[in-house]
């Protein structure tokens, strides 16, 4: 499964078989009672977060209306279920959520607040009274918010409404990664070495840390989704580690308590999907691969796992599902383990929840969406998405656009489907990780099964930068950006054209176009001629042919290098020559003139680079939760100059070279975007 996120991402590859069974037991399972299984295989694998494409017993008695407490995708795949099974939904939303597709969607909506979440969708007496004006029967939490809160679901059972999950005693036992843990042990499940009680300060935690030994992770006992999580290789680590991850953890789940336990380095990180009934059974449904991750939250998820053998895969599931029955868990949930190269399995914590966490990589981005299409047209592909054209894409929640699954017979045809299906989405007016989702699928250490939670940093040291294109992939770039340029001016001088037009317009009489292309600061010399719709392009002592539609108004143009298909978008084209055209999942800006006014422009001046060591701008769009300098204040390169808080996640701004405090431009609570300024030094 691959998600789609404004910043970052994840693939699930199984046979079919066994669908028709699996989705109505999901169903069954996360809204009434587990029923009876027949025997399953680790093909079934493909369908094991699916709410949505089931089938129901139209004589099983339901409920008349649910309230879903949620948003975006989860909140519309919850709404397309109760649609298929005739069951009346509620939404909530905040005030900027008014127009989102899952109020759409749903019979009802009601507003609960504010943007912030601690004001909307995690206001408990909101949302009750929202409950008591529509009259639902029972709610819906959907993954994260409120869906393991036992507050939450205490709230519910004292109303006489029925939340659809665990029990309270599950969510308390599971939610609490401390208590978690000691239940695990006790229930024969093998756990990673630690300290299983609260860290109380700074100064405690390097003290557990140095016990333990490092490195060692520092986490949020009721956090989840890679939030409030830190690794920490030394004291000074530990002591940054215990203060971010504490603000994270208060500000995402309202606890700021946290443990520490020994990181396991270069670990595989590997999730087992367990449901169980209120009459005492339980099974598990195999694993997924959740390996490919970025800060903790996963990027890439594939299922089945290439590395487990049936004994392992036994080994866990036997484990995952002796701690479902150890809480008496009645619900659909996800265990998480780590797995280091030997095969050695150690708990790490429930889900008490189907497991769909938003994943991020890189720097979340804010804005709309001018133009979407998901790839629905391709075979074996699913998107499970909560947006459409015109959307945003907002700063006070997680920014994820979609989640994209493909399917296949076997590993191989997955894969393809995958890379297909990024090729073919479109996105624009946001900034997105196409290009990192394509990038994994097609490295060699992931298409091998050789990866572990370290895989991002150790392909990408020096951060991701795009697909590296080789020599045949640049000069089938250059011929379809010329290609594209051609086409563009041709049908230019068509609309120039007019019989009735006072000045007589002489049409170009151009055999050959000669141009000079500007990519990565190397300019290069291109002929193109151009018959039927065919262009012959010289680039770099090649020939090739490009033939395609050249509907320029389409967000999508299939074309064909020298027998070589390719699938590429024109985000942009100016006047000026500047061209950004997606190839192979990168955006490539490209510089096209003409052989003459290349020459012209020889003479034009250039813009001054910002000096940007004396100045700090905000990366992201965000707010800002604490300034540590003010005017005059002497700082050290590295040094911190403020804290921002984007997506619940705190990120850290240093000073980019040691100076004075010239000027501070922004305070804790303000809300600032991309590019904004927060400091100067002289």
């Amino acid at each position: 499964m691959a998600g789609l996120w404004v910043g970052e991402a994840a693939l699930v590859t199984a046979g079919r078989r066994g669908r028709r069974w699996l989705q109505p037991l999901l169903r069954s399972a996360a809204l009434w009672t587990l029923k009876h299984v027949p025997h399953y295989s680790r093909q079934h694998l493909v369908v094991s977060r699916s709410l949505c494409s089931v089938g129901y017993d139209s004589n099983e008695k339901t409920f008349d209306k649910i309230l879903v407490a949620n948003r975006g995708e989860i909140a519309c795949r919850v709404i397309k279920t109760c649609k298929k099974m005739g069951i009346k939904t509620v939404a909530i939303h905040s005030d900027v959520d008014a127009s989102s597709v899952h109020v759409k969607m749903a019979d009802e909506a009601v507003c609960v607040g504010p943007a912030p979440t601690s004001k909307s969708y995690l206001n408990m007496d909101a949302i009750m009274e929202a409950i008591k004006k529509t009259g639902a029967q029972a709610v819906h939490p959907g993954y994260g918010f409120l869906s393991e809160n036992k507050e939450f679901a205490k709230c519910l059972a004292a109303a006489d409404v029925i939340f659809i999950g665990p029990d309270t005693h599950a969510i308390q036992a599971m939610g609490d990664k401390i208590e978690s843990k000691l239940l695990a042990k006790n229930a024969k499940v093998n756990t990673i070495p630690g300290f299983d009680g609260v860290v109380k300060d700074a100064d405690e935690a390097v003290r557990i840390a140095r016990e333990i030994g490092y490195p060692v992770m520092i986490k949020a006992s009721a956090g989840g989704g890679g939030k409030g999580m830190r690794i920490a290789w030394d004291d000074e680590e530990t002591r940054d580690g215990f203060r971010f991850s504490s603000q994270e953890a208060a500000s995402s789940f309202g606890d700021d308590r946290l443990l520490i336990e020994k990181f396991i380095d270069n670990p595989r990180h590997i999730e087992v999907q367990v449901l169980g009934d209120k009459h005492g059974n339980a099974l598990w449904l195999n694993e997924r691969e959740c390996s490919i991750q970025r800060r903790n939250q996963k990027v890439v998820e594939e299922a089945p796992s290439l590395f487990l053998d049936s004994e392992t895969r036994r080994a866990m599931g036997e484990q995952a599902v002796a701690l479902a029955k150890a809480v008496n868990y009645s619900s659909a949930g996800t265990v998480e383990f780590l797995v280091d190269s030997k095969k050695n399995f150690y708990f790490l914590e429930m889900n008490t929840r189907l497991q769909d966490p938003y994943k991020s990589f890189g720097l979340p981005s804010i804005g709309r969406l001018s133009q979407y299409q998901e790839p629905l047209h391709l075979p074996g592909v699913r998107v499970d998405s909560g947006i459409q054209p015109g959307s945003d894409i907002s700063i006070y929640y997680d920014p994820m656009i979609s989640k994209l699954i493909t399917y296949g017979s076997d590993r191989r045809e997955a894969l393809k489907r995958m890379e297909d299906a990024l090729d073919n989405y479109v996105i624009r007016g946001v900034t997105h990780n196409i290009a990192l989702l394509r990038e994994v699928i097609i490295n060699s250490r992931f298409v091998k099964g050789d990866i572990n939670t370290k895989f991002l940093s150790d392909v990408y040291p020096d951060g991701f930068k795009g697909h590296q294109l080789t020599e045949n992939e640049r000069n089938q770039l250059l011929a379809i950006a010329s290609s594209l340029f051609v086409a563009s001016q041709l049908r230019a001088h068509h609309f120039q054209e007019d019989e009735n037009s006072r000045v007589p317009i002489v049409k170009p009489q151009v055999a050959n176009w000669e141009l000079s292309v500007k990519l990565h600061d190397e300019v290069y010399t291109v002929v193109a001629s151009i018959s039927g719709p065919t262009f012959s392009v010289e680039v770099d002592e090649s020939k090739l042919n490009v033939t395609g539609a050249w509907n320029l108004a389409s967000p999508l143009l299939s074309v064909n290098v020298d027998g070589t298909q390719r699938m590429i978008q024109c985000l942009s084209r100016e006047a000026g020559g500047n061209m950004s055209i997606q190839f192979l999942g990168t955006v490539y800006k490209v510089h096209i003139l003409t052989k003459l006014a290349a020459e012209l422009n020889k003479f034009m001046l250039e813009k001054a680079a910002e000096d940007t060591s004396s100045i700090l701008r905000s990366p992201m769009p965000g707010m800002v939760v604490a300034v540590s300098v003010k005017p005059g204040d002497l700082v050290a390169e590295g040094q911190e100059i403020c804290v921002i808080e984007a997506m619940k996640m705190q990120n850290s701004m240093t000073a980019g070279k040691t100076g004075k405090v010239k000027s501070v431009h922004c305070k804790a609570g303000d809300t600032v975007g991309e590019g904004d300024l927060l400091v100067e030094l002289e």
